[in-house]
């Protein structure tokens, strides 16, 4: 096995060599976890913020769609690296916690790319148009819904697309044949997309675990 531990000081290494984060991602990690400390861990991991950003450039993306917003800490990145006139859904069901996000947003510059629709994630997506016009699909939401998440998104996503998982190791629980509730939907998805023909994957140590999916021609 190649994969490095990564102690405290390797992590802030890592920081320390990808793009750091504007002082508005920086705010809006501080105030996140000032404010809601109980379930800051529900925002993405500093190093995703970048790696997101990349992913959307990288791919010339312009519609993306993202299932979990949380405080908004994603969203705003992937907004940041879109072209002026993309677009940016952002799927949640708490206005208490998205409200985090609009000043954020605002901020930014970036609010008029960000479309937020506060409903259950599977109505919004439902509501979607039918074909493939989504660039890139982020899902870092309710973990019971993953595959019904992905089974909305991959006949949306445009040949080439990408859908970006978050939280496919859940805590090192997957691993577990016997796990119970998010663990195993966790592990189900997993297995769901491995065995789905429409997409290639993988599935990389970053963070808490990301899947990255990108749809077949």
């Amino acid at each position: 096995m190649k994969t490095t531990p990564v102690t405290d000081e390797l992590y802030r290494y890592v920081l320390e060599h990808n793009p750091p984060l504007d002082p508005v991602l920086r705010e809006l990690v501080e105030v996140t976890h000032a404010e809601l400390p109980d379930v800051a861990r529900k925002q993405s991991a500093r190093e995703q913020a970048p790696l997101l950003a990349f992913l959307v450039r990288l791919i010339g993306a312009r519609t993306v769609v993202e299932v979990g917003t949380f405080t908004g800490f994603s969203a705003l990145a992937m907004a940041q690296a879109l072209p002026a006139d993309g677009k940016l859904i952002a799927c949640d069901i708490s206005e208490e916690w998205t409200a985090y996000g609009r000043p954020a947003w605002e901020k930014a510059g970036v609010a008029d790319r960000i479309e937020l629709r506060i409903a259950p994630a599977l109505d919004t997506l439902r509501a979607l148009p039918a074909e493939p016009h989504i660039d890139l699909a982020y899902l870092d939401a309710d973990k019971v819904n993953y595959v019904a998440y992905w089974d909305e998104l991959v006949p949306r996503l445009r040949p080439g697309g990408l859908i970006v998982a978050d939280n496919v190791l859940f805590k090192g629980e997957v691993v577990n044949p016997d796990a119970e509730g998010d663990a195993a939907a966790i592990r189900a998805f997993n297995d769901h997309v491995a065995a789905d023909p429409r997409t290639e994957a993988v599935l990389l140590t970053v963070a808490d675990g990301v899947t990255l999916a990108r749809r077949r021609a």
